[in-house]
Protein backbone atom coordinates (compact mmCIF):
# COMPACT_ATOMS: atom_id res chain seq x y z
CA UNK A 1 0.00 0.00 0.00
CA UNK A 2 1.55 3.25 -1.19
CA UNK A 3 0.22 6.57 -2.40
CA UNK A 4 0.90 7.64 -5.99
CA UNK A 5 0.12 10.86 -7.82
CA UNK A 6 0.65 12.22 -11.30
CA UNK A 7 -0.18 15.71 -12.57
CA UNK A 8 0.00 17.50 -15.91
CA UNK A 9 -0.78 21.16 -15.21
CA UNK A 10 -0.62 24.60 -16.82
CA UNK A 11 1.51 26.08 -14.03
CA UNK A 12 4.37 24.81 -11.82
CA UNK A 13 3.30 21.50 -10.33
CA UNK A 14 5.56 21.05 -7.31
CA UNK A 15 3.09 22.47 -4.77
CA UNK A 16 0.22 20.42 -6.21
CA UNK A 17 2.25 17.23 -5.84
CA UNK A 18 3.29 18.11 -2.30
CA UNK A 19 -0.28 18.89 -1.25
CA UNK A 20 -1.55 15.74 -2.92
CA UNK A 21 0.98 13.57 -1.11
CA UNK A 22 -0.01 15.15 2.18
CA UNK A 23 -3.57 14.02 1.53
CA UNK A 24 -2.33 10.51 0.66
CA UNK A 25 0.03 10.33 3.64
CA UNK A 26 -2.10 7.63 5.29
CA UNK A 27 -1.05 5.26 2.50
CA UNK A 28 2.64 5.36 3.43
CA UNK A 29 4.79 6.97 6.10
CA UNK A 30 8.17 5.38 5.40
CA UNK A 31 9.46 7.64 2.61
CA UNK A 32 8.31 10.18 0.04
CA UNK A 33 9.47 11.51 -3.31
CA UNK A 34 8.58 13.91 -6.11
CA UNK A 35 9.86 14.04 -9.67
CA UNK A 36 9.06 16.91 -12.04
CA UNK A 37 10.07 17.63 -15.61
CA UNK A 38 11.04 20.63 -17.73
CA UNK A 39 11.19 19.55 -21.33
CA UNK A 40 13.58 16.57 -21.39
CA UNK A 41 15.06 17.23 -17.97
CA UNK A 42 13.88 15.45 -14.82
CA UNK A 43 14.19 16.92 -11.33
CA UNK A 44 13.94 14.51 -8.41
CA UNK A 45 13.96 14.70 -4.64
CA UNK A 46 13.11 11.85 -2.25
CA UNK A 47 14.00 10.70 1.21
CA UNK A 48 12.93 8.90 4.38
CA UNK A 49 10.06 10.01 6.58
CA UNK A 50 6.78 11.86 6.26
CA UNK A 51 6.11 14.18 3.34
CA UNK A 52 6.44 17.26 5.53
CA UNK A 53 9.87 16.10 6.71
CA UNK A 54 11.28 15.15 3.32
CA UNK A 55 10.58 18.44 1.54
CA UNK A 56 11.93 21.83 2.54
CA UNK A 57 11.63 25.14 0.66
CA UNK A 58 14.97 24.60 -1.06
CA UNK A 59 13.84 21.16 -2.23
CA UNK A 60 10.62 22.55 -3.67
CA UNK A 61 12.47 25.27 -5.54
CA UNK A 62 14.60 22.57 -7.14
CA UNK A 63 11.49 20.88 -8.60
CA UNK A 64 10.44 23.15 -11.52
CA UNK A 65 8.14 22.12 -14.32
CA UNK A 66 4.45 21.81 -15.13
CA UNK A 67 4.19 18.03 -14.90
CA UNK A 68 5.36 15.46 -12.41
CA UNK A 69 4.70 12.45 -10.21
CA UNK A 70 4.81 11.79 -6.48
CA UNK A 71 4.97 8.80 -4.14
CA UNK A 72 4.65 8.10 -0.43
CA UNK A 73 6.05 4.72 0.50
CA UNK A 74 4.78 1.98 2.71
CA UNK A 75 7.34 -0.85 2.80
CA UNK A 76 6.22 -4.21 1.42
CA UNK A 77 8.60 -5.90 -0.99
CA UNK A 78 12.27 -5.04 -0.62
CA UNK A 79 14.07 -3.85 2.49
CA UNK A 80 11.80 -1.91 4.80
CA UNK A 81 14.48 0.50 5.96
CA UNK A 82 16.63 0.78 2.83
CA UNK A 83 15.93 4.33 1.74
CA UNK A 84 17.59 3.74 -1.62
CA UNK A 85 14.23 2.15 -2.41
CA UNK A 86 12.30 5.40 -1.95
CA UNK A 87 10.43 6.34 -5.12
CA UNK A 88 10.15 7.57 -7.84
CA UNK A 89 12.80 5.48 -9.62
CA UNK A 90 14.64 6.66 -12.74
CA UNK A 91 16.18 4.89 -15.72
CA UNK A 92 17.88 6.73 -18.58
CA UNK A 93 17.58 4.16 -21.36
CA UNK A 94 16.05 4.04 -23.86
CA UNK A 95 13.91 7.16 -23.47
CA UNK A 96 14.35 8.39 -19.91
CA UNK A 97 11.62 7.30 -17.50
CA UNK A 98 10.71 8.03 -13.90
CA UNK A 99 8.18 5.74 -12.26
CA UNK A 100 6.20 5.36 -9.03
CA UNK A 101 4.32 2.18 -8.17
CA UNK A 102 1.67 1.07 -5.68
CA UNK A 103 1.33 -2.68 -5.23
CA UNK A 104 3.56 -5.74 -5.30
CA UNK A 105 4.79 -7.96 -8.13
CA UNK A 106 4.57 -11.66 -7.34
CA UNK A 107 7.09 -12.65 -10.04
CA UNK A 108 9.70 -9.97 -9.37
CA UNK A 109 12.56 -12.43 -8.78
CA UNK A 110 11.91 -14.25 -12.06
CA UNK A 111 11.71 -10.94 -13.92
CA UNK A 112 14.95 -9.76 -12.35
CA UNK A 113 16.73 -12.92 -13.49
CA UNK A 114 15.38 -12.67 -17.05
CA UNK A 115 16.29 -8.99 -17.30
CA UNK A 116 19.86 -9.68 -16.25
CA UNK A 117 20.32 -12.73 -18.49
CA UNK A 118 18.34 -11.76 -21.59
CA UNK A 119 17.27 -8.12 -21.47
CA UNK A 120 20.76 -6.99 -20.37
CA UNK A 121 19.32 -4.73 -17.69
CA UNK A 122 20.64 -4.29 -14.17
CA UNK A 123 18.42 -3.79 -11.10
CA UNK A 124 20.26 -2.12 -8.25
CA UNK A 125 17.85 -2.56 -5.32
CA UNK A 126 15.53 -5.20 -3.92
CA UNK A 127 12.49 -3.17 -4.92
CA UNK A 128 9.98 -4.74 -7.28
CA UNK A 129 9.16 -1.21 -8.43
CA UNK A 130 12.62 -0.89 -9.98
CA UNK A 131 11.98 -4.22 -11.68
CA UNK A 132 8.70 -2.91 -13.08
CA UNK A 133 10.41 0.26 -14.31
CA UNK A 134 12.99 -1.76 -16.23
CA UNK A 135 10.33 -4.02 -17.71
CA UNK A 136 8.50 -0.94 -18.98
CA UNK A 137 11.73 0.53 -20.39
CA UNK A 138 12.55 -2.74 -22.16
CA UNK A 139 9.05 -3.03 -23.61
CA UNK A 140 9.22 0.55 -24.90
CA UNK A 141 12.50 -0.25 -26.59
CA UNK A 142 11.09 -3.45 -28.10
CA UNK A 143 7.93 -1.74 -29.37
CA UNK A 144 9.63 1.35 -30.80
CA UNK A 145 10.25 1.33 -34.54
CA UNK A 146 12.78 4.12 -34.35
CA UNK A 147 14.10 6.87 -32.09
CA UNK A 148 10.65 8.39 -31.60
CA UNK A 149 7.58 7.22 -29.66
CA UNK A 150 3.91 7.41 -30.60
CA UNK A 151 0.71 6.40 -28.82
CA UNK A 152 0.58 2.96 -30.40
CA UNK A 153 4.12 2.24 -29.24
CA UNK A 154 3.47 3.41 -25.70
CA UNK A 155 0.27 1.39 -25.34
CA UNK A 156 1.95 -1.65 -26.91
CA UNK A 157 4.67 -1.37 -24.25
CA UNK A 158 2.05 -1.35 -21.49
CA UNK A 159 0.50 -4.46 -23.05
CA UNK A 160 3.94 -6.05 -22.84
CA UNK A 161 4.15 -5.12 -19.15
CA UNK A 162 0.79 -6.79 -18.55
CA UNK A 163 1.98 -9.97 -20.25
CA UNK A 164 5.16 -10.15 -18.18
CA UNK A 165 4.28 -8.73 -14.76
CA UNK A 166 2.14 -10.64 -12.28
CA UNK A 167 0.57 -9.30 -9.12
CA UNK A 168 -0.79 -5.88 -8.21
CA UNK A 169 0.36 -2.60 -9.68
CA UNK A 170 -0.99 0.89 -10.15
CA UNK A 171 1.68 2.97 -11.89
CA UNK A 172 2.42 6.58 -12.79
CA UNK A 173 5.43 7.30 -15.00
CA UNK A 174 6.95 10.18 -16.94
CA UNK A 175 8.59 9.61 -20.32
CA UNK A 176 11.06 12.42 -21.00
CA UNK A 177 9.88 14.75 -23.74
CA UNK A 178 6.59 12.89 -24.23
CA UNK A 179 4.23 12.97 -21.26
CA UNK A 180 2.62 11.23 -18.32
CA UNK A 181 1.70 7.53 -18.44
CA UNK A 182 -0.55 5.79 -15.91
CA UNK A 183 -1.84 2.23 -15.87
CA UNK A 184 -3.46 -0.35 -13.63
CA UNK A 185 -2.97 -4.12 -13.48
CA UNK A 186 -5.48 -6.35 -15.32
CA UNK A 187 -7.37 -7.10 -12.08
CA UNK A 188 -7.43 -3.54 -10.76
CA UNK A 189 -6.26 -4.79 -7.37
CA UNK A 190 -4.85 -1.45 -6.27
CA UNK A 191 -6.94 1.69 -6.84
CA UNK A 192 -6.42 4.53 -9.31
CA UNK A 193 -8.63 7.46 -10.33
CA UNK A 194 -8.25 10.24 -12.91
CA UNK A 195 -9.65 13.76 -12.85
CA UNK A 196 -9.53 17.16 -14.54
CA UNK A 197 -9.35 20.82 -13.64
CA UNK A 198 -10.43 23.38 -16.24
CA UNK A 199 -8.40 26.61 -16.09
CA UNK A 200 -8.25 29.67 -18.40
CA UNK A 201 -4.98 28.27 -19.76
CA UNK A 202 -6.47 24.85 -20.51
CA UNK A 203 -7.43 21.54 -18.92
CA UNK A 204 -5.18 20.02 -16.27
CA UNK A 205 -5.11 16.31 -15.41
CA UNK A 206 -4.42 14.40 -12.24
CA UNK A 207 -4.09 10.67 -11.57
CA UNK A 208 -4.08 9.47 -7.95
CA UNK A 209 -4.51 6.45 -5.72
CA UNK A 210 -7.65 7.91 -4.15
CA UNK A 211 -10.26 10.44 -5.19
CA UNK A 212 -9.71 12.44 -1.99
CA UNK A 213 -6.48 13.83 -3.49
CA UNK A 214 -8.43 15.20 -6.45
CA UNK A 215 -11.19 16.62 -4.25
CA UNK A 216 -8.76 18.44 -1.99
CA UNK A 217 -6.86 20.03 -4.87
CA UNK A 218 -9.95 21.20 -6.77
CA UNK A 219 -9.98 18.56 -9.51
CA UNK A 220 -13.18 16.93 -10.71
CA UNK A 221 -13.19 13.15 -10.80
CA UNK A 222 -13.61 11.78 -14.33
CA UNK A 223 -13.64 8.09 -13.44
CA UNK A 224 -11.63 5.22 -12.09
CA UNK A 225 -8.89 3.88 -14.33
CA UNK A 226 -10.17 0.53 -15.56
CA UNK A 227 -8.24 -2.68 -14.85
CA UNK A 228 -5.66 -3.19 -17.60
CA UNK A 229 -6.21 0.31 -18.96
CA UNK A 230 -3.45 2.80 -19.74
CA UNK A 231 -3.82 6.58 -19.81
CA UNK A 232 -1.40 8.94 -21.52
CA UNK A 233 -1.38 12.74 -21.30
CA UNK A 234 1.14 14.40 -23.62
CA UNK A 235 2.92 17.70 -23.08
CA UNK A 236 0.13 19.52 -24.92
CA UNK A 237 -2.27 18.04 -22.35
CA UNK A 238 -3.95 15.80 -24.92
CA UNK A 239 -5.64 12.89 -23.13
CA UNK A 240 -5.65 9.34 -24.53
CA UNK A 241 -6.74 6.02 -23.02
CA UNK A 242 -6.65 2.43 -24.22
CA UNK A 243 -7.32 -1.02 -22.85
CA UNK A 244 -4.00 -2.87 -22.95
CA UNK A 245 -4.76 -6.18 -21.20
CA UNK A 246 -6.06 -9.27 -22.97
CA UNK A 247 -8.61 -10.39 -20.36
CA UNK A 248 -9.16 -7.62 -17.79
CA UNK A 249 -11.53 -8.27 -14.90
CA UNK A 250 -12.10 -5.94 -11.99
CA UNK A 251 -11.29 -7.53 -8.62
CA UNK A 252 -10.14 -4.77 -6.24
CA UNK A 253 -8.52 -5.53 -2.90
CA UNK A 254 -11.35 -5.68 -0.37
CA UNK A 255 -9.01 -4.54 2.41
CA UNK A 256 -8.95 -1.08 0.81
CA UNK A 257 -12.58 -0.65 1.89
CA UNK A 258 -12.03 -2.20 5.31
CA UNK A 259 -8.98 -0.23 6.40
CA UNK A 260 -6.55 1.23 3.89
CA UNK A 261 -8.51 3.98 2.13
CA UNK A 262 -9.68 7.26 3.62
CA UNK A 263 -13.44 7.24 4.32
CA UNK A 264 -13.99 10.33 2.14
CA UNK A 265 -12.67 8.54 -0.96
CA UNK A 266 -14.67 6.97 -3.77
CA UNK A 267 -13.26 3.70 -5.13
CA UNK A 268 -14.59 1.92 -8.19
CA UNK A 269 -17.89 3.77 -7.89
CA UNK A 270 -18.37 3.19 -4.16
CA UNK A 271 -18.10 5.54 -1.21
CA UNK A 272 -15.64 4.07 1.29
CA UNK A 273 -17.57 5.72 4.12
CA UNK A 274 -20.85 4.15 3.03
CA UNK A 275 -19.24 0.70 2.79
CA UNK A 276 -18.07 1.01 6.40
CA UNK A 277 -21.55 2.02 7.53
CA UNK A 278 -22.88 -1.01 5.68
CA UNK A 279 -20.28 -3.22 7.37
CA UNK A 280 -21.65 -2.07 10.72
CA UNK A 281 -25.18 -3.06 9.69
CA UNK A 282 -24.11 -6.60 8.83
CA UNK A 283 -21.88 -6.86 11.89
CA UNK A 284 -24.80 -5.94 14.16
CA UNK A 285 -26.71 -8.96 12.88
CA UNK A 286 -23.74 -11.20 13.67
CA UNK A 287 -23.25 -9.73 17.16
CA UNK A 288 -26.89 -10.42 18.06
CA UNK A 289 -26.35 -14.13 17.36
CA UNK A 290 -23.43 -14.48 19.78
CA UNK A 291 -23.78 -11.81 22.48
CA UNK A 292 -27.09 -10.94 24.21
CA UNK A 293 -27.75 -7.30 23.43
CA UNK A 294 -28.83 -6.65 27.03
CA UNK A 295 -25.31 -7.71 28.07
CA UNK A 296 -23.78 -4.68 26.30
CA UNK A 297 -23.90 -1.26 27.96
CA UNK A 298 -21.93 0.75 25.40
CA UNK A 299 -20.31 0.47 21.97
CA UNK A 300 -16.83 2.02 21.66
CA UNK A 301 -14.82 2.22 18.40
CA UNK A 302 -11.07 1.79 18.06
CA UNK A 303 -10.15 5.05 16.30
CA UNK A 304 -10.28 5.91 13.47
CA UNK A 305 -11.34 3.69 10.58
CA UNK A 306 -13.82 1.63 12.64
CA UNK A 307 -15.97 4.62 13.64
CA UNK A 308 -18.58 4.40 10.85
CA UNK A 309 -19.07 0.66 11.43
CA UNK A 310 -19.30 1.12 15.21
CA UNK A 311 -21.82 3.97 14.91
CA UNK A 312 -24.08 2.00 12.58
CA UNK A 313 -23.79 -1.14 14.71
CA UNK A 314 -24.74 0.78 17.86
CA UNK A 315 -27.70 2.42 16.14
CA UNK A 316 -29.04 -0.89 14.83
CA UNK A 317 -28.66 -2.61 18.22
CA UNK A 318 -30.09 0.36 20.12
CA UNK A 319 -27.01 0.64 22.33
CA UNK A 320 -25.31 3.95 23.28
CA UNK A 321 -22.27 4.85 21.17
CA UNK A 322 -19.40 6.51 22.99
CA UNK A 323 -15.85 7.65 22.24
CA UNK A 324 -13.74 5.84 24.82
CA UNK A 325 -10.29 6.29 23.31
CA UNK A 326 -8.46 9.52 22.55
CA UNK A 327 -5.90 9.26 19.77
CA UNK A 328 -2.54 10.99 19.64
CA UNK A 329 -2.40 11.91 15.96
CA UNK A 330 1.34 12.44 15.99
CA UNK A 331 2.11 8.72 16.27
CA UNK A 332 2.08 6.64 13.08
CA UNK A 333 -0.37 3.86 12.29
CA UNK A 334 0.70 0.73 14.15
CA UNK A 335 -0.29 -1.51 11.24
CA UNK A 336 2.38 0.16 9.12
CA UNK A 337 5.15 0.12 11.70
CA UNK A 338 7.75 -2.61 11.18
CA UNK A 339 8.66 -4.78 14.13
CA UNK A 340 6.34 -6.27 16.73
CA UNK A 341 8.07 -4.53 19.66
CA UNK A 342 7.71 -1.11 18.03
CA UNK A 343 4.03 -1.74 17.26
CA UNK A 344 3.31 -2.84 20.84
CA UNK A 345 5.08 0.17 22.33
CA UNK A 346 3.27 2.59 20.06
CA UNK A 347 -0.24 1.45 21.00
CA UNK A 348 0.00 2.96 24.48
CA UNK A 349 1.56 6.11 23.06
CA UNK A 350 -1.16 6.45 20.45
CA UNK A 351 -4.32 5.74 22.49
CA UNK A 352 -5.52 6.78 25.94
CA UNK A 353 -8.80 5.87 27.62
CA UNK A 354 -11.65 8.12 28.72
CA UNK A 355 -12.06 6.39 32.08
CA UNK A 356 -15.72 7.16 32.78
CA UNK A 357 -16.81 5.46 29.56
CA UNK A 358 -15.40 2.13 30.80
CA UNK A 359 -15.80 2.14 34.57
CA UNK A 360 -18.34 -0.48 35.75
CA UNK A 361 -19.62 -1.02 32.19
CA UNK A 362 -19.86 -3.98 29.83
CA UNK A 363 -18.30 -2.61 26.66
CA UNK A 364 -18.30 -3.78 23.06
CA UNK A 365 -15.13 -2.64 21.30
CA UNK A 366 -15.36 -2.43 17.50
CA UNK A 367 -12.33 -2.47 15.23
CA UNK A 368 -12.05 -2.60 11.45
CA UNK A 369 -9.96 -5.79 11.53
CA UNK A 370 -7.58 -7.86 13.61
CA UNK A 371 -4.29 -8.67 11.90
CA UNK A 372 -1.49 -9.49 14.30
CA UNK A 373 -3.54 -9.02 17.46
CA UNK A 374 -0.97 -6.76 19.11
CA UNK A 375 -3.16 -3.68 19.12
CA UNK A 376 -6.29 -5.62 20.09
CA UNK A 377 -4.61 -7.24 23.09
CA UNK A 378 -3.26 -3.93 24.36
CA UNK A 379 -6.61 -2.20 23.92
CA UNK A 380 -8.51 -4.89 25.80
CA UNK A 381 -6.01 -4.54 28.65
CA UNK A 382 -6.51 -0.77 28.63
CA UNK A 383 -10.29 -1.17 28.79
CA UNK A 384 -10.03 -3.50 31.79
CA UNK A 385 -7.55 -1.21 33.52
CA UNK A 386 -10.07 1.62 33.08
CA UNK A 387 -12.65 -0.38 35.03
CA UNK A 388 -14.68 -2.26 32.40
CA UNK A 389 -16.67 -5.15 33.90
CA UNK A 390 -16.65 -7.08 30.63
CA UNK A 391 -14.91 -6.47 27.33
CA UNK A 392 -16.45 -7.84 24.16
CA UNK A 393 -14.73 -7.38 20.82
CA UNK A 394 -16.15 -7.20 17.28
CA UNK A 395 -14.24 -7.04 14.01
CA UNK A 396 -15.84 -5.49 10.92
CA UNK A 397 -13.70 -7.85 8.81
CA UNK A 398 -13.39 -11.66 8.86
CA UNK A 399 -10.35 -13.38 10.42
CA UNK A 400 -7.12 -12.54 8.57
CA UNK A 401 -5.68 -16.04 8.19
CA UNK A 402 -3.50 -15.78 5.07
CA UNK A 403 -0.65 -13.63 3.82
CA UNK A 404 -1.37 -10.71 1.54
CA UNK A 405 1.05 -10.68 -1.40
CA UNK A 406 -0.36 -7.70 -3.29
CA UNK A 407 1.11 -4.80 -1.34
CA UNK A 408 0.01 -5.05 2.31
CA UNK A 409 2.52 -5.84 5.06
CA UNK A 410 1.08 -9.11 6.39
CA UNK A 411 3.29 -11.66 4.67
CA UNK A 412 3.81 -14.46 7.23
CA UNK A 413 1.33 -16.84 8.78
CA UNK A 414 3.22 -16.80 12.07
CA UNK A 415 2.41 -13.09 12.48
CA UNK A 416 -1.33 -13.50 11.89
CA UNK A 417 -3.20 -14.20 15.11
CA UNK A 418 -6.10 -15.97 13.33
CA UNK A 419 -3.94 -18.51 11.52
CA UNK A 420 -4.58 -21.94 13.05
CA UNK A 421 -6.88 -20.59 15.79
CA UNK A 422 -10.63 -20.66 16.30
CA UNK A 423 -12.58 -17.58 17.31
CA UNK A 424 -12.65 -18.74 20.93
CA UNK A 425 -8.88 -19.20 20.95
CA UNK A 426 -8.33 -15.75 19.45
CA UNK A 427 -10.62 -14.23 22.09
CA UNK A 428 -8.45 -15.79 24.79
CA UNK A 429 -5.29 -14.55 23.08
CA UNK A 430 -6.47 -10.93 23.09
CA UNK A 431 -8.13 -11.25 26.52
CA UNK A 432 -11.72 -10.55 25.40
CA UNK A 433 -14.80 -12.09 27.04
CA UNK A 434 -16.20 -12.78 23.57
CA UNK A 435 -15.09 -12.11 20.01
CA UNK A 436 -17.31 -11.72 16.94
CA UNK A 437 -15.97 -11.61 13.40
CA UNK A 438 -17.78 -10.40 10.30
CA UNK A 439 -18.60 -13.16 7.80
CA UNK A 440 -16.80 -12.88 4.46
CA UNK A 441 -20.08 -13.15 2.58
CA UNK A 442 -21.47 -10.25 4.62
CA UNK A 443 -18.34 -8.16 4.02
CA UNK A 444 -18.66 -8.64 0.27
CA UNK A 445 -22.40 -7.91 0.40
CA UNK A 446 -21.78 -4.66 2.32
CA UNK A 447 -19.92 -3.34 -0.74
CA UNK A 448 -21.82 -4.91 -3.62
CA UNK A 449 -25.08 -3.59 -2.14
CA UNK A 450 -23.76 -0.12 -2.99
CA UNK A 451 -22.49 -1.04 -6.47
CA UNK A 452 -23.81 -4.33 -7.93
CA UNK A 453 -21.32 -4.03 -10.81
CA UNK A 454 -18.56 -4.96 -8.38
CA UNK A 455 -18.92 -8.69 -8.84
CA UNK A 456 -15.61 -9.91 -7.38
CA UNK A 457 -12.81 -8.85 -5.04
CA UNK A 458 -9.42 -10.04 -4.01
CA UNK A 459 -10.21 -11.56 -0.60
CA UNK A 460 -7.04 -13.64 -0.32
CA UNK A 461 -6.08 -12.53 3.19
CA UNK A 462 -9.40 -13.93 4.44
CA UNK A 463 -9.93 -17.08 2.36
CA UNK A 464 -6.57 -17.82 0.71
CA UNK A 465 -7.93 -17.43 -2.84
CA UNK A 466 -5.35 -15.37 -4.72
CA UNK A 467 -7.04 -13.60 -7.61
CA UNK A 468 -4.02 -13.64 -9.98
CA UNK A 469 -3.82 -17.43 -9.81
CA UNK A 470 -0.01 -17.60 -9.72
CA UNK A 471 0.61 -17.76 -5.95
CA UNK A 472 1.89 -21.19 -4.94
CA UNK A 473 2.85 -22.72 -1.58
CA UNK A 474 6.49 -22.49 -2.66
CA UNK A 475 6.14 -18.78 -3.36
CA UNK A 476 4.56 -18.14 0.04
CA UNK A 477 7.23 -20.17 1.83
CA UNK A 478 9.90 -18.20 -0.02
CA UNK A 479 8.40 -14.87 1.06
CA UNK A 480 8.25 -16.05 4.67
CA UNK A 481 11.80 -17.40 4.58
CA UNK A 482 13.13 -14.06 3.38
CA UNK A 483 11.23 -12.20 6.08
CA UNK A 484 12.24 -14.53 8.91
CA UNK A 485 15.78 -15.07 7.66
CA UNK A 486 15.47 -18.83 7.86
CA UNK A 487 14.31 -21.68 5.67
CA UNK A 488 10.91 -23.14 6.41
CA UNK A 489 10.44 -26.88 6.47
CA UNK A 490 8.47 -28.13 3.52
CA UNK A 491 6.09 -29.84 5.94
CA UNK A 492 5.65 -26.89 8.28
CA UNK A 493 2.09 -25.66 7.96
CA UNK A 494 1.99 -27.37 4.60
CA UNK A 495 -1.72 -28.02 4.79
CA UNK A 496 -2.28 -24.34 5.45
CA UNK A 497 -0.23 -23.46 2.37
CA UNK A 498 -2.30 -25.80 0.25
CA UNK A 499 -5.48 -24.24 1.61
CA UNK A 500 -4.20 -20.82 0.64
CA UNK A 501 -3.76 -21.82 -2.97
CA UNK A 502 -7.01 -23.76 -3.29
CA UNK A 503 -9.06 -21.39 -1.16
CA UNK A 504 -10.07 -24.14 1.28
CA UNK A 505 -10.21 -21.76 4.22
CA UNK A 506 -11.62 -22.79 7.61
CA UNK A 507 -15.31 -22.00 7.96
CA UNK A 508 -15.87 -18.38 8.90
CA UNK A 509 -18.99 -19.44 10.79
CA UNK A 510 -16.96 -20.93 13.62
CA UNK A 511 -15.85 -17.47 14.61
Amino acid sequence: MCGILGVVATTPVNQLLYDGLMVLQHRGQDAAGIATAEGNTFHLHKGPGLVRDVFRTRNMRALPGNWGIGHCRYPTAGSAWNFAEAQPFYVNSPFGITLAHNGNLTNAEELKRVMFEKDLRHVNTNSDSEVLLNVLAHELQAAAKGPRLDLDTIFAAVAGVHRRCKGAYAVVAMIAGYGLLAFRDPYGIRPMVVGTNVTPEGTEYMVASESVALDTLGFQVMRDVAPGEAIFIDLNREFSARQCAENPRLAPCIFEYVYLARPDSMMDGVSVYETRLSMGEFLADKVKKYIPVEEIDVVIPIPDSSRPSAMQLAQKLGIPYREGFVKNRYVGRTFIMPGQAMRKKSVRQKLNTVGQEFKDKRVLLVDDSIVRGTTSREIVEMARAAGALKVYFASAAPPVRYPNVYGIDMPTRAELIATGRTGEEIAREIGADALVYQDLEALVASITALNPRLERFDTSCFNGCYITGDVTPEYLNGVESKRSGKTRSGDEDGSGSRQMVLGLAPSEGQD
